[in-house]
């Protein structure tokens, strides 16, 4: 547990610095999006290149990261159909429910955590490859492509099939990692001065993002709503009275739902009695499944124009949650391993 706590605390202290800022209003009232910006744009691509450009891309062809997929891909799809069917909501934010529900924390907790229970990190990494390249840029095209069919965006078959050709041009999340998919595949090695600088970049990306994510927390005690966010009067964001609230609380619970304990469970049942994976894999593969939602959904959705509450609160619920599911994990799987 002690270790779990070690793992937890640089999420929770960071998150807190982010609160404290906002509450002080030290930054200023734009903080929260300049910042999200500044980790969309600059710092999460720079992370994603390094890291990319730097492994291995056949390292997650192996049946505890088939076992894996087979839990995120499932919830993630729950969590995308829950979204629309439960709560009614467009192709954007039902992306957003779907990351909430299935994309984990691999980087900054799943690291230390594998670490700390596993003894290595080496399935993490191959997690965090399975994310960057293939769960991210399909929940950044539904983004991408559900935000932009508003007014004036163009809603024809031909617009969205242009609109997907050019993301990898306009969205600098898919644009690094094609880029580190070229310099692996073709064993490019960089100067020593832009590889050190792309990481020292990136090691920005992940507290910079706590803190704007503790940032997002000072809501107005009116409208549970960051300032920067409400929605205008009329709008089919706004939600007056208690009814809205009842159901972002809903919403919520069922991604946090997925997110701990049937993400998990899926995972131990393909890894388990269909793959036959030996005790250490099973551990692995179901430990990262518990892994709570990472921040990265409140950026992507920060950065959409989409209401943040859902993806923030899941961070947040998930991570506590986490730490119950994740001991629970630890203690009926790595007994026998």
């Amino acid at each position: 547990m002690h270790a779990l706590f070690s793992a937890f605390a640089p999420i929770w202290m960071l998150t807190a610095i982010g609160y404290t800022v906002g509450r002080s209003g030290l930054l200023g009232e734009q903080a929260e999006a300049v910042l999200g910006r500044f980790v969309f744009h600059v710092a999460m691509p720079a992370a994603l290149f390094s890291m990319v450009s730097g492994a291995r891309l056949d390292a997650f062809a192996n049946s505890s990261m088939v076992a894996f997929a087979a839990g995120t891909a499932l919830v993630c799809g729950l969590g995308f159909v829950a979204s629309g069917r439960l709560f009614g909501r467009g192709t954007a934010d039902r992306a957003i429910g779907s990351m909430a529900s299935g994309y984990v924390n691999s980087a900054n907790l799943g690291i230390p955590v594998a670490v700390q229970v596993l003894g290595d990190a080496s399935f993490v990494a191959q997690i965090i490859l399975f994310q960057v390249l293939l769960v991210s840029p399909v929940i950044l095209t539904l983004l991408d492509t559900g935000a932009g069919a508003g007014p004036g965006a163009g809603s024809g078959k031909g617009s969205v099939f242009r609109r997907m050709l050019t993301m990898p041009v306009r969205n600098p999340v898919i644009m690094a990692s094609l880029l580190g998919v070229v310099v692996s595949a073709l064993g490019l090695r960089l100067p020593h001065a832009l590889a050190h600088s792309c990481d020292v970049l990136g090691a920005a990306a992940v507290p910079t993002a706590l803190i704007t994510l503790g940032l997002s927390l000072n809501v107005r005690p009116a409208t549970g709503v960051p300032a920067t966010q409400r929605a205008e009067p009329g709008s089919e964001r706004a939600e007056p009275g208690g009814a809205g609230v009842r159901t972002k609380r809903a919403e919520v619970v069922v991604a946090v739902a997925l997110k701990t304990l049937v993400q998990p469970l899926i995972a131990f049942a393909v890894g388990g009695p269909l793959l036959g994976l030996p005790d250490h894999q099973l551990l692995a593969v179901v430990l990262c499944s518990t892994l709570p939602t990472a921040q990265n959904a409140f950026i992507y959705a920060q950065q959409y124009g989409l209401d943040t509450r859902l993806a923030r609160n899941s961070v947040v619920a998930s991570t506590v949650v986490s730490m119950a599911t994740l001991s629970l994990a630890t203690w009926a799987l790595g007994t026998s391993s």
